[in-house]
């Protein structure tokens, strides 16, 4: 009898489990649920975006005044692409694909900046699931043979440097310096111009003259253009807004079979980028929370999700541009080291756990209380 209860309770958990991985939100569409039915309690989730309304990020609502000032350490920075002025605070916290609490107005398209990335190393993923690419592994100047791949340092860069942020790439793209983005904090032109190149792989350097190199060399493979590609193989699938869009800069215009395209950048440091709106976000983090999964499709290999959040050997916090968890200078104490998550300037986040089939977006919230956020939202659960 024992034996019996006890496979009836697994068999319950089981089959409840199936049935929570089994609801998608329909196009333009999100069902609701009360918190209290996944023995959420709904006091402390009331804190938690209580939190998240009244730490907006201290940033001009005017981006492109905020842009400015949070770059202006930057030699010859400049905007280059579009900008939108902001709205206020807005998030969703998603739970088995139901919505269990939203703020703010979640239609509204705003910039999302370096969330960007995380956009952009799913068309790489792409890539390698449609065999565009062999693997991650290998030389970007097989695939792109320009000339800007050419010379004994940038000769040896390979997709998954670009993707990890690893490669140390030398050059200028669309007018930007690879050495004059995020330069140190000491010396001066001179010194960064003429700066001693690191071994491909062994050093990680956040920088989007480089994010945006691989967004130019993924559109040689692709030879269309990457919103392109996400709209119709992932955002179409997922049931996303038409109101998302993806922006490059003005000069980053390219001839690929006789056809003008633009390369689109990796975030809107000056400027363009993704401008998208928090339901928009959440479908695209719900779609990674179901390894690669939408109503039964499989639109990305959960094998390639696997390799995009594993550590990079130089930084045990970053992966295929996603942000790990895991124990290291980036780690969120007091939370699991499972989750990761995309980021952009301003506060603008996407956290994906996995194990509780849990998402949450928050825009708009001061960078430097996310961690306190996310462990209130936890203390919820």
């Amino acid at each position: 009898m024992k034996m019996y209860k006890l496979f009836t309770i697994c068999f319950v958990m089981i089959t409840s489990l199936l049935q929570a991985q089994d609801y998608f939100p329909a196009n333009g569409e999100w069902e609701e649920r009360d918190a209290s039915q996944f023995k959420i309690n709904k006091e402390r989730l009331s804190r938690a975006v209580d939190f998240a309304e009244g730490n907006e990020y201290t940033g001009s609502r005017d981006l492109r005044q905020a842009i400015l000032k949070g770059f202006e350490q930057e030699p010859f920075h400049e905007i280059s692409g579009p900008t939108k002025k902001r709205g206020g605070p807005a998030g969703m916290i998603i739970k088995d694909g139901y919505v269990i609490s939203s703020w703010g107005d979640t239609q509204r398209v705003d910039m999302t900046f370096s969330v960007t990335k995380s956009f952009l190393s799913t068309t790489g993923l792409l890539a390698l699931q449609e065999g565009l690419i062999a693997n991650a592994g290998e030389k970007v100047a097989q695939y792109v043979w320009d000339g800007t791949f050419d010379g004994e340092h940038n000769s040896k860069v390979t997709w998954q440097h670009l993707l990890d942020q690893t490669s140390d790439w030398s050059g200028n793209l669309w007018g930007g310096y690879d050495w004059a983005d995020r330069p140190p904090s000491t010396g001066g032109l001179d010194d960064w111009r003429n700066r001693q190149l690191n071994e491909p792989g062994t050093v990680f350097e956040y920088n989007d003259v480089r994010v945006n190199l691989l967004a130019y060399s993924l559109l040689q493979v692709w030879r269309q253009p990457l919103p392109k590609v996400l709209k119709e193989r992932i955002m179409d699938p997922i049931g996303a807004s038409p109101t998302w869009r993806w922006f490059g800069y003005e000069n980053a215009w390219v001839d690929i079979d006789g056809l003008k395209m633009q390369s689109v950048t990796g975030g809107g440091h000056s400027g363009g980028g993704l401008f998208i709106n928090t339901e928009d976000m959440a479908r695209f983090g719900l779609l990674f929370a179901r390894n690669g999964k939408w109503e039964g499709e499989q639109l990305l290999s959960e094998e390639l999700i696997e390799e995009a959040i594993q550590a990079s050997p130089a930084n045990e916090n970053y992966g295929y541009m996603w942000w790990l968890n895991q124990k290291g200078s980036r780690h969120w104490e007091g939370l699991p080291e499972h989750i990761f998550y995309a980021a952009g300037f301003g506060g603008n986040f996407i956290i994906i756990d996995r194990e509780q089939d849990l998402v949450i977006v928050t825009r708009w919230l001061e960078p430097s209380k996310i961690a306190e956020f996310t462990k209130l939202v936890y203390e919820a659960l």
